[in-house]
């Protein structure tokens, strides 16, 4: 039996000139390179629809079969951001005072970070990122999910550059474990919490940790060269 495939459309693409590429590549890692962790946040607000927008672009990343495997739990209300940072930090009191091995610690050391985490409370916007383990379709089968950690994690990666690129700070926390979060924003046993996005403004007076990046040499190989 031949299978039916899903239906096409035309790709919305339009080539860009060489020196237009160029240009575009560089200006995006120009404005990445000056992207931080920041852990000073404001508690300015953020208008909403500016987090809708960038949760839109997340949601067009890539993902197996495109059964789009994510749910992104925005939280504003503060007697909730106080119950997630409870949560977390119990955990990260275990994390830092039993289960975290001394080469972690060591390596965290130069960042200067501890269990307590006031920017749950005081950042605008958490947005916690679940991973969806199976869909339903229309009459409630359940449906596999494929490359779920995959897909979510290029996501997330989506998510913080378009935080970014509209003016936001961000931080990436992953207490473990988290299935906290699960009971607290009432999301089912089945979605497995990945990360806590804090998204905001930096405090006037935010200061990061100088360190650097590995330069392209590092990171990536040509073949051939």
């Amino acid at each position: 039996m031949t299978k039916e495939r899903a239906a096409t459309i035309a790709l919305d693409y339009q080539e860009l000139p060489g020196t237009e590429m160029s240009r575009q590549a560089e200006a995006f890692y120009a404005a990445m390179n000056t992207r931080r962790t920041v852990r000073d946040f404001s508690d300015r607000p953020v208008p909403r629809h500016i987090i809708e927008d960038c949760l839109r672009a997340a949601g067009t990343a890539p993902s197996g079969a495109n059964r789009q495997p994510w749910h992104f739990a925005v939280v504003t209300d503060p007697a909730i951001k106080r119950q997630i940072r409870e949560g977390a930090e119990e955990e990260e009191k275990e994390f830092y005072n039993s289960r975290a091995p001394q080469d972690w610690l060591d390596a965290l050391a130069p960042l200067g970070t501890d269990e307590h985490k006031p920017f749950l409370e005081r950042a605008p916007y958490l947005i916690v990122v679940f991973a969806q383990k199976f869909d339903r379709d229309a009459e409630g089968n359940k449906l596999k999910n494929y490359y779920v950690t995959e897909s979510v994690g290029i996501a997330i990666g989506i998510l913080i550059a378009a935080l970014h690129q509209a003016g936001l700070a961000t931080l990436t926390h992953t207490p473990a474990p988290m299935k906290f979060l699960n009971s607290i924003l009432a999301r089912p046993d089945t979605e497995k919490p990945l990360m806590i996005l804090v998204a905001g403004y930096p405090e006037d007076d935010a200061r990061v940790p100088a360190i650097g990046r590995k330069p392209l040499e590092e990171i990536a190989s040509f073949h051939p060269a």
